[in-house]
């Protein structure tokens, strides 16, 4: 295979995966104009229109899909090889890292992520996409974020995961109230006063678990994200429920305390997702290994 035979496969695959011959463009690092060039050529060689532009990008053809298993399997393939000769060295990098993580990410993992890259790579950037779990499966395959942390089912693909940790749910609550003292019953869970955020799963498994009891929390406010909630907790005898590391980490200044839920609920797993794009694997493996060493520990 020749050289230029290797770019119209690079091209097929990018613009496959990103479904878009700017992303494509983008990805690969060229105009855009060349890759149309490219995806004409290779409509010739292959006899085939390959893909058909809609509203929704561009959408493959019967063959084209037929062909992507083939051609993304060669190509990793080839660069893995490549890849094994090249080096990544984060001393001397200016590369940018995107990585998708909740809002409850960014407060707990930042402060544990951020030093270990600018001790390793001090002039890395890291940019910080706010989490969406219908997209993060086309994000990863398509490079618009590099790596994802957090508690996703059903990302599909070629995405692939390591479990970083599991995790428990507690109790958040003022050190000052009225009502619940060291320990927290049922009664008392139920009878007081809670706070939920929209978009957090854990909310959803609270009521489920509640609810197979024959029983229902009194929501008294719900808020679209975790910012400045916890001056809300710490000033008023509202509850909050939410994964331990963050309610302690919430709770280190003293001003309110965590407690175990008062009844059994389902642990999770918190796990690093990211997508094996071999072109760029020295990068992404020094990335990927960064985030699981420094939240490994967490």
């Amino acid at each position: 295979m020749t050289t230029t035979d290797l770019n119209l496969i690079r091209t097929f695959v990018a613009i496959y995966e990103t479904r878009s011959v700017s992303g494509a463009a983008k990805r690969l690092n060229v105009t855009q104009p060349s890759v149309s060039y490219a995806l004409n050529r290779l409509r010739d060689v292959l006899n085939d229109p390959l893909f058909t532009r809609t509203r929704d990008g561009m959408v493959p053809t019967f063959n084209a899909t037929q062909l992507f298993a083939a051609f993304r399997t060669a190509l990793d393939g080839i660069e893995t090889a490549i890849s094994s000769t090249r080096q990544f060295e984060p001393g001397n990098s200016k590369r940018s890292f995107r990585l998708a993580l909740s809002d409850l990410g960014e407060l707990y993992f930042l402060p544990l992520l951020v030093p270990e890259i600018k001790r390793m790579a001090p002039s890395v950037a890291l940019e910080i996409v706010q989490m969406d779990s219908d997209r993060l499966g086309d994000w990863l395959q398509t490079g618009a974020v590099d790596a994802a942390v957090g508690n996703v089912q059903l990302i599909g693909g070629l995405a692939r995961k390591k479990t970083l940790f599991e995790e428990s749910y507690s109790c958040l609550l003022s050190t000052s109230h009225p009502a619940i003292g060291k320990a927290m019953s049922l009664e008392d869970y139920v009878a007081a006063q809670h706070v939920v955020v929209a978009p957090f799963t854990g909310h959803h498994l609270v009521e489920d678990v509640l609810g197979e009891m024959g029983l229902m929390r009194q929501v008294a406010l719900k808020v679209p994200h975790f910012t400045n909630i916890v001056a809300v907790i710490a000033s008023t005898d509202l509850l909050l429920t939410l994964p331990t590391r963050i309610a302690k980490a919430f709770a280190i200044d003293g001003r309110m305390r965590v407690l175990p839920l008062p009844f059994p609920i389902p642990s999770f797993d918190v796990n690093l997702y990211w997508y094996p794009h071999a072109e760029d694997s020295p990068a992404q493996k020094w990335f990927c290994d960064t985030i699981s060493k420094a939240l490994s520990t967490a």
